[in-house]
């Protein structure tokens, strides 16, 4: 099968120039760029091509966008998603009661968000609790003062002056980030200069097998950058002496998966669970170290969109109202590549107060609050961007669908619930 090559970019991973072109989705919007009418005229645009390295096996967006752009003013608040918000209480107590003595421990979080995962980690009575992150609108609303928080991006300098206020980290979190560093190869070298030699760096992110096996092409965009396999990941922290020993996959986000990544001296490095061998056996058979998978899952990227399109017109012609649900980084993808305009779609809804008001990158639907639903305005079909979090968006709006409304999933397949 030919391989279309990307010329002149090279692999974030391993900096090689053997990457070749998975699907070019164009000029989009940023994904979190929520914006006024006052800014459409100045809205900036990019190029977004998702390509895969022959070399590391790495699948990425080599399109270099500056971090500030998307990460210094951050809409995202974890804490706002009840499901979210449980899932770190629960892993909070997880990482604890396996890793850390509390009293004499202490713990570091990149991208921290709000204190989502910190706040449950300070209940568990940890020596030090830190958290990092370059958003200063949402790192700020961290009142607690069990927590010492960093407004900047997670690099070697950070990691010098945690060294040199606390010492090394006993534990080292990520979570949803460490798919959204440019400069990954620097992060990873921070998180190895700060982690004691018997610490433990964990992070989650979305896991690409779900995105290849469900089709979850809405996970593309450019703040995530990167969609790892473990084939993929293990390559990469060998290039910092680190091993991954352990595996968990997560239900969160529509399938995630927690890696746990050590020194390689450390006692940790002796124990690789089966979960790992089974899944690098699992990932060798399915292909995610060849080209051609992911030259199909393009195809079949492009055949979800011919039938999104068609629901939608299908509607339409009937006269009835269709609102989208769930502002997110993962409906602007489905919205700007699908190009979904205000022909097929009325206004957007979102539960996150901070986003009401605001208008969709890209496609400029206004952003209201769910509280529509519950009105006579309310639209005949919802959209559901956010269909990873259908149970709780359901289960909220229960007289939406008592009423008649009809809610849409785009994925994993497309169908009218």
């Amino acid at each position: 099968m030919k391989q279309k090559k990307v010329y002149k970019l090279n692999c974030s991973f391993c900096n090689s120039s053997n990457i070749h072109l998975i699907m070019d989705f164009g000029n989009m919007a940023l994904a979190g760029g929520f914006l006024k009418p006052k800014s459409f005229n100045q809205e900036p645009k990019f190029k977004m091509r998702m390509c895969f390295c022959n070399e590391c096996y790495g699948v990425q967006i080599i399109d270099s966008i500056p971090p500030d752009l998307m990460f210094k003013e951050y809409f995202y608040f974890s804490s706002a998603i009840r499901t979210l918000k449980e899932h770190f209480e629960v892993y909070a107590e997880e990482l604890t009661e396996r890793f850390l003595d509390p009293k004499n421990s202490s713990v570091l979080e990149f991208g921290c968000n709000d204190g989502v995962l910190l706040k449950p980690l300070a209940e568990q009575g940890i020596k030090n609790v830190i958290g990092v992150d370059p958003a200063e609108n949402v790192v700020t609303t961290i009142k607690d003062k069990r927590i010492t928080t960093i407004c900047n991006y997670f690099n070697t300098d950070t990691a010098k002056s945690v060294l040199e206020r606390f010492g090394r980290m006993d534990l080292v979190m990520a979570n949803n980030v460490f798919a959204h560093i440019k400069d990954i190869r620097g992060t990873t070298e921070a998180v190895e200069r700060v982690l004691d030699d018997e610490g433990v760096f964990v992070f989650e992110v979305h896991y690409l097998g779900e995105v290849i096996d469900n089709l979850q092409y809405d996970m593309i965009y450019h703040e995530h950058i990167y969609y790892y396999s473990l084939l993929s990941a293990i390559e990469h922290f060998t290039n910092f002496n680190m091993v991954i020993f352990d595996i968990k996959p997560i239900d969160i986000h529509g399938g995630s998966m927690r890696f746990y990544a050590c020194k390689k001296n450390s006692s940790h490095a002796s124990k690789i669970t089966d979960a790992v061998k089974a899944l690098i056996t699992e990932e060798t058979r399915k292909g995610y170290d060849k080209f051609e998978t992911f030259n199909r899952f393009s195809d079949r990227v492009h055949g979800a969109k011919d039938d999104l399109l068609e629901l939608l017109q299908t509607i339409k012609s009937q006269g009835y109202t269709i609102a989208g649900y769930g502002a997110s980084g993962r409906a602007n993808t489905i919205i700007q590549f699908c190009k979904i305009n205000h022909n097929l779609l009325d206004y957007m809804i979102d539960d996150s107060p901070a986003k009401i008001g605001y208008y969709t990158p890209g496609s400029h639907f206004e952003i209201k609050s769910s509280e529509i639903l519950e009105s006579s305005e309310c639209p005949d079909y919802v959209l559901v961007f956010a269909w990873s979090f259908f149970e709780e968006i359901k289960a909220k709006n229960d007289r939406f669908i008592k009423n008649g409304g009809k809610f849409i999933l785009p994925l994993p397949e497309v169908r009218i619930y």
